[in-house]
């Protein structure tokens, strides 16, 4: 009788990490990032030696001291006496602004041109091309400087609100002035507010702002919710309850219920001297900013949306027809969920190209991060290695938090396929 047995396992050796094919891709990339780091090190090191030669150590005590510069739009409260970190800080704010208004309005402008695009009437599938073309083959920084000089040589200035100028009237019940100067808007007020809350002894934030983005937040999870819920019964018996009304109201009524408890009420400008007073003011420049980094990143965005959408059978629609769903019920339940895994890859590279061409908002002085913190504050310490060194982890760090949520959404309306 002959039994069977397992032949010997061979023992490790360290030559198998150089001649074992099981072991030699593992061992190629341990040296390989051993060697980056070392070369990073030495770079670090000698960096370091140099600047201390020079009598220049890596230091970023320089963030506390008085930055002794004015800011022209600011979300928080800022003095000129204030530090080189609460200047960085607002900044911040400006730049985290203008890309959430940028992406906001790129991506409304994006879809609807991208949809025209494929519109059957000629005209307006042409002007729709010479759109896209026009914004995309001009460099963003004109753009911006030309939208720039739009605002101040067409618009009228303050003074002429005070005479007869045709030209120079407020709109909406007298509540906004629009002049060469910035726009001028209502600006919300509490006569029941609950005061501010202090994060890090920095910065104030509006109980009122943190109390109504909870309540708009539950409201909308609470729709979301409904909608799921709508979804299940559709999947079950195939006939969809009727929900937009209960959500919309789950999503506006709280809010709304907040205000009125908070003793809500509108600041409207007016007209004091030489200038407006009283109100939200936007300045001319972060409008310009606002709408040309927005109208140039829609122009690749209606590119994308086209492409999803002709990514999609023809056969699909002709389907969704034939089962007797509308236009818009085939749009949104059967178009845009294929269309969308086409749509979204280049969505957050345009979303991350719209924050990063923000740093061109010193041509037409708005002041964001890059001209804080990489502009003023670098020239006035000398300390550039430190000042480029925060500025670079601070684009690393919105363009890391934009690519996360944006592939987070991404995987939730991926499809299922069964």
């Amino acid at each position: 009788m002959t039994v069977l047995t397992d032949p010997p396992k061979e023992s490790f050796r360290l030559s198998m990490l150089i001649y074992d094919t099981r072991y030699r891709s593992l061992t190629i990339q341990a040296v390989a990032i051993i060697g980056f780091l070392a070369l990073l090190a030495w770079l670090v090191s000698n960096t370091a030696q140099n600047l201390a030669a020079l009598g220049k150590p890596i230091d970023f005590g320089f963030l506390t001291e008085p930055a002794g510069y004015d800011i022209n739009q600011r979300l928080i409260d800022y003095t000129s006496q204030s530090s080189h970190l609460r200047a960085a800080f607002v900044g911040l704010l400006n730049t985290l602004l203008v890309a959430a208004l940028g992406c906001a309005l790129a991506t409304i402008l994006g879809v609807i041109i991208g949809v025209l695009r494929l519109s059957k009437n000629w005209i307006i599938s042409r002007l729709m091309t010479v759109y896209i073309e026009g914004f995309r083959n001009v460099p963003v920084l004109l753009w911006i400087v030309f939208f720039m000089a739009i605002l101040i040589e067409t618009l009228p200035a303050p003074r002429d609100f005070r005479g007869d100028t045709p030209d120079a009237s407020m709109f909406l019940f007298d509540s906004v002035a629009i002049t060469n100067r910035g726009v001028y808007v209502p600006e919300p007020l509490f006569s029941r507010g609950l005061g501010d809350f202090s994060v890090f002894g920095a910065f104030n934030i509006s109980i009122e702002l943190i109390a109504l983005l909870i309540v708009l937040g539950l409201g909308i999870w609470a729709a979301a919710r409904v909608k799921t819920r709508a979804d299940r019964i559709q999947a079950a018996t195939g006939t969809r309850p009727t929900t937009w009304y209960l959500r919309a109201a789950l999503i506006v009524l709280p809010p709304v219920l907040l205000l009125w408890a908070l003793g809500f009420y509108l600041g409207y400008p007016a007209l004091k001297g030489f200038n407006f007073q009283g109100g939200t003011y936007m300045r001319n420049s972060l409008i310009a900013l606002w709408l040309a980094l927005s109208l140039y990143t829609a122009a690749f965005i209606a590119e994308a949306v086209r492409a999803g959408i002709l990514s999609v059978s023809r056969g699909q629609t002709e389907a969704a027809y034939a089962l007797g769903l509308s236009p818009n019920r085939t749009m949104n339940m059967v178009i845009l969920p294929q269309a969308l895994r086409v749509i979204i890859p280049p969505l957050i590279s345009q979303y991350l190209n719209l924050t990063k061409n923000s740093s061109l908002a010193i041509a037409v002085g708005y002041m964001d991060i890059t001209g804080t913190l990489g502009g003023i504050t670098l020239n006035q310490t000398g300390r550039e290695l430190e000042s480029i060194l925060l500025l670079m982890l601070v684009y690393l760090a919105i363009s890391l938090s934009i690519s996360t949520v944006m592939n987070w959404y991404n995987n939730r309306v991926k499809l299922v396929e069964r």
